[in-house]
C-alpha cells in the first residue's frame, strides 16, 4: 500500500511527475517497513508472517536483524540518489518516530492502565508516521505547493491510524487463514490495543478481573480468547473499533479538498475506503 499511495500522490492535481524518483522513493519506504517487519517479529518472538514462518523462525535472529540492517540502509541510499535536503529530513523524521512509537509500545506491554489517547499516540508514530511521509514524499517528488504537500501529508497520517485501528481489530475477529498469522496475537504477545481498552471500559468489574487475569497469563487458551471475543461482541468494543477507523478515513479525505476531480483523486478514495472495508 505505501508505494502505490506515494505513486498516486505523486500525479495527483496535475504535479509534474519524475518517475526515477517516483520508483526509487516507492522502493525506499516499501524497505523501510520490511525491514521493520523483520525486527517487529525478533522482537515480538512472531512465529508466522503473512501465513508463512516468519524469517527469525527460518533462519534464525541474527539473521532477521541483519537483513533488516540492510533493508534500512538501502532505503536510504535509494534517497540519497535524489539529493534532496526535503525528502532526506521527510524519510528520517519518519523513522525516528516509527521507533519512538516502538519504544512506547514495549514500554505498556501487558499495561491494562493504558488510556486511549497514549495508545492513539503509539499507533500514530508507529504506523502512521511512515504512512504521512509516502503521502508528503509523493507530493514533494511531484512538485506540489507546501500547503498541498501538508496536506497530503494529513491524509497519510489519518490514513495510517484508520489502517492500524482496523489491523488491531481484524486480530480479533478475521479469518485466520486470510489474516496470514494467529488470531488473538496481538493479545498474546501483551499489546493492548483500542477492542480491549474499551472493553475493559465498559464491562462490569468481574468480567474486568477476569481479563486481566487472563491476559496476565503465561499464554492465552483458545478458550479465553472465544470469551474475551463473546465479551466484545456484548459491549460493543468491535463495532466501536471499527467506527474510529472509518471516522479517521473521512478526517483523511477532507485533507484532499484541494485537489479537482481525476482519476488519481478516485483512486486515493478507493484505497482509503479499502482500508476499513478489507478482512485481512
Amino acid at each position: 500500500i505505501r508505494p502505490l499511495l506515494l505513486i498516486i500522490t505523486s500525479k495527483l492535481n496535475g504535479g509534474q511527475t519524475h518517475d526515477e524518483a517516483e520508483v526509487l522513493l516507492a522502493s525506499s519506504v516499501e524497505f523501510i517497513h520490511t525491514a521493520t517487519l523483520l525486527h517487529d517479529d525478533v522482537i515480538d518472538q512472531a512465529e508466522v508472517r503473512r501465513g508463512k514462518k516468519s524469517a527469525h523462525i527460518l533462519w534464525g535472529n541474527q539473521a532477521s536483524i541483519l537483513v533488516g540492517d540492510y533493508l534500512y540502509t538501502q532505503a536510504v541510499s535509494f534517497a540519497l540518489r535524489l539529493a534532496s535536503q526535503e525528502v532526506n529530513n521527510t524519510l528520517a523524521e519518519a523513522c525516528r518516530q516509527m521507533t519512538e512509537g516502538e519504544t512506547l509500545q514495549l514500554s505498556q506491554h501487558g499495561n491494562l492502565g493504558v488510556t486511549e489517547q497514549e495508545y492513539l499516540k503509539v499507533i500514530h508514530y508507529k504506523t502512521a508516521s511512515l504512512l504521512s511521509a509516502t503521502c508528503r514524499l509523493g507530493a514533494i517528488v511531484s512538485g506540489l505547493e507546501p500547503d498541498k504537500q501538508e496536506a497530503l501529508a494529513r491524509f497519510g497520517l489519518y490514513l495510517g491510524i484508520a489502517y492500524q485501528l482496523a489491523d488491531d481489530t481484524l486480530d480479533y475477529i478475521a479469518d485466520q487463514e486470510l489474516l496470514g498469522k494467529s488470531l488473538g496475537k496481538d493479545l498474546n504477545e501483551g499489546k493492548i490495543t483500542l477492542p480491549l481498552l474499551h472493553l475493559l471500559s465498559n464491562c462490569r468489574e468481574q468480567e474486568r478481573e477476569k481479563i486481566k487475569r487472563i491476559v496476565k497469563a503465561d499464554g492465552i487458551t483458545q478458550r479465553d480468547l472465544q470469551e474475551i471475543l463473546a465479551l466484545m461482541k456484548r459491549y460493543g468494543s468491535i463495532e466501536y473499533s471499527l467506527k474510529k477507523a472509518r471516522e479517521s478515513v473521512e478526517v483523511a479525505k477532507k485533507n484532499l479538498d484541494f485537489s479537482s476531480p481525476s482519476l488519481h483523486l478516485q483512486a486515493l478514495f478507493v484505497v482509503a475506503d479499502y482500508v476499513v472495508s478489507r478482512d485481512h
